[in-house]
């Protein structure tokens, strides 16, 4: 029996901006439609807590 382990890596395919949504729907098997919506939503209350937290992943999580 073999241990994968997944690295979270910003998505290459699965891409709208910079690849974060998909990047986290591939680490965690789950639709980047999700996080999509969970992006748009923090960008509601006047934008800074949505651009800040998805400008974070963009510097932090490594490209594919």
């Amino acid at each position: 029996m073999t241990i994968q382990q997944k690295a979270l890596r910003r998505s290459h395919n699965n891409r709208m901006v910079a690849g974060v949504c998909g990047g986290l729907s591939e680490f965690f098997g789950i639709s980047a439609f999700w996080f999509r919506l969970a992006f748009l939503i923090a960008l509601v209350p006047g934008g800074v807590p949505g651009i800040l937290i998805y400008l974070l992943m963009v510097m932090i999580v490594p490209k594919e």
